[in-house]
């Protein structure tokens, strides 16, 4: 990948990775629908107003398309992972959703032409599955876990894994139309079943700190984490996309460091090494380092 797809690649891992965090605030108070609906539901006003801004609309013609693109990506995984994260820590959901790049690859081989599946690829997530492990240890998975909501976040990672390569179908729309028309249609399915399963008009208003963190989720970590997910989708495959499911426990580990003065252990220093070697084999350089090296023998 070029240095900027890697620049962007590092933003979407970053306004992804907090939402494991932003989601276990919020299911704390509120039922994980209306969690959803509210991130999602927040992003839409937020995106269709900057669409209108800009002078630009949603085409017409691809309502079916934005409905299936936005369960696939937002309705579905979203659901899951909130309703996962009542039951086990959201070390452990980021852990689980590290498996992303898995059925990604596989849905790629089998569904497009241009990303099958090379033995470069299976090295790198077998490396990115092993360092995330490693890097994060036995510690996430202390604490109340259920086998439900592991497999909750499991399907919902299989369910990116159908929406990445689905969302290959917009290339040719804008960015900021593309995530618009899916964050819109994942709306407007999840509105009537928050409204049949949590009725939310019951709920008691939630305190500031809640707001902050539903507007933080929406705007930050759906609204425009979308718009780069588009932007890196129009010029990288959604396999290299996928690997940010590998450096979200990275950027944790650091922000942990920085803001919360934690020990950064000599397992963390392994986990990121062999993620690293696993982000290397994906981009095809450990390969091509490794072919010129005996070459020139």
């Amino acid at each position: 990948m070029s240095a900027k797809n890697w620049g962007l690649l590092l933003l979407l891992s970053l306004l992804w990775g907090s939402s494991f965090f932003f989601y276990k605030i919020l299911v704390a108070t509120l039922p994980p629908v209306t969690v959803v609906l509210g991130r999602v539901g927040i992003a839409a006003i937020a995106l269709n107003l900057w669409l209108l801004l800009g002078g630009a609309r949603l085409p017409p013609g691809r309502w079916g398309r934005f409905l299936l693109l936005g369960f696939l990506n937002n309705v579905l995984p979203f659901v899951l992972i909130a309703w996962g994260e009542t039951r086990i820590t959201s070390g452990m959901a980021s852990i689980l959703n590290a498996t992303t790049p898995i059925f990604m690859v596989l849905v790629a081989h089998f569904g497009t032409s241009d990303e099958k599946l090379t033995w470069g690829k299976m090295v790198g997530i077998g490396c990115g599955i092993v360092g995330t492990v490693v890097l994060v240890g036995p510690a996430a998975f202390s604490g109340v876990s259920a086998v439900w909501g592991e497999i909750a976040v499991i399907v919902a990672s299989a369910s990116y894994g159908f929406g990445g390569v689905y969302s290959r179908r917009f290339k040719d729309l804008p960015p900021l139309v593309a995530a618009t028309g899916q964050i819109t249609g994942g709306a407007i399915l999840l509105a009537p079943l928050s409204l049949a399963l949590d009725h939310p008009w019951t709920l008691p208003m939630p305190g500031w700190e809640i707001w902050a963190a539903l507007l933080a989720i929406a705007l930050v970590n759906t609204a425009l984490a979308y718009f780069v997910y588009f932007k890196m989708l129009a010029s990288a495959g959604v396999t290299y996309i996928s690997l940010c499911t590998f450096l979200i426990p990275i950027i944790a580990l650091f922000l942990g460091a920085i803001f919360l003065h934690e020990a950064v252990t000599r397992q963390a220093i392994a986990g990121m090494a062999i993620i690293a070697l696993g982000l290397a084999a994906i981009d095809g350089r450990l390969v091509r380092l490794l072919s010129s090296r005996h070459q020139s023998r």
